[in-house]
């Protein structure tokens, strides 16, 4: 009686500090937009995002927040404050909520020009690595994911070959061409 009691304190306080690990945790995610100003001050980025609203991000200053990132994009970004050029076309790694966001990367996606298409899903192919979407107007366009798509879905970002969209999911995608293919950078599901 007493070991199965004692059993039970230690299966009690082994979830009990897995509870507050998972907490500790901050889930990325990653917008697109254009970085319209920079306080460095009071150390906030504020990017004109793609919706067409302005977002203000704090960068992180702290390295005792964690963060949960695929590790195969975070080797292709930079720390927020290292890479903050107004005008610069990026996409935004944070954490938080709408009114209290952090930056934790940027990614420039250069010069461009980009496309931005928001639709339906009428075609994913995992193997082949494309998505095909159907936008307002009816007109479907198929994008190329590539090594280097960063992918924002329910869970935060993932590398783009980890994304799963289904026939019929509602998403955008910011794209270039390239070589005469259209080629996803960023694609988000709505």
């Amino acid at each position: 009686m007493v070991k199965t009691l004692w059993c039970g304190r230690v299966f009690l306080g082994c979830l009990g500090s897995l509870t507050v690990a998972a907490s500790a945790q901050q889930v990325v995610h990653a917008l697109t937009g254009t970085v319209s100003s920079i306080d460095d001050p009071s150390k906030t980025l504020m990017v004109f995002q793609d919706n067409g609203s302005e977002g203000q991000f704090k960068d992180m200053t702290t390295a005792k927040s964690h963060v949960v990132i695929d590790k195969k994009i975070a080797l292709d970004t930079s720390a927020a404050d290292a890479n903050k050029k107004k005008g610069a076309y990026v996409i935004v790694f944070y954490y938080g909520d709408n009114d209290d966001r952090t930056a934790v990367a940027l990614k420039n996606l250069g010069a461009g020009p980009f496309s931005s298409t928001e639709g339906t899903v009428t075609k994913f192919e995992g193997k082949q690595h494309t998505i095909t979407v159907q936008d307002k107007s009816g007109t479907a366009q198929t994008f190329k994911i590539a090594q280097d798509t960063v992918a924002e879905g329910y869970m935060g970002v993932v590398d783009g070959y980890k994304f799963q969209a289904s026939k019929g999911d509602h998403v955008r995608v910011v794209g270039t061409t390239e070589n005469g293919a259209a080629t996803a950078l960023f694609m988000r599901e709505m």
